[in-house]
């Protein structure tokens, strides 16, 4: 079920990093080292393939950009918003 409005913009309060845009929560993960990005990339393959439920990624160098939708919703769901909290999680850990 999609979030209204005021539901999407307390939850992304809660996500550190993320942001809106458009209809996509979006955040830039930094990294010091190519290799860790990519370990980090592997990690969040896996934590999509859990929830089922996959963001778009783009790798630029040291930097990791993820892109969540639920697209059969159209929108963000409370899906997108417990996998982001993961990546977070996961982000911490590749440090």
């Amino acid at each position: 079920m999609l979030f209204n409005e005021q539901e999407l913009q307390e939850q992304v309060v809660k996500l550190e990093g993320w942001k809106l845009d458009k209809d996509t929560l979006v955040r830039k993960y930094m990294f010091n080292e190519f290799m860790k990005g990519i370990a980090f990339v592997d990690e969040v393959a896996a934590i999509s393939e859990a929830f089922d439920h996959h963001p778009h990624i783009v790798i630029d160098y040291k930097a990791v950009t993820l892109r969540l939708i639920t697209r059969e919703e159209g929108g963000i769901t409370a899906l997108d918003v417990r996998e982001a909290h993961e990546f977070n999680e996961a982000f911490e850990k590749a440090r």
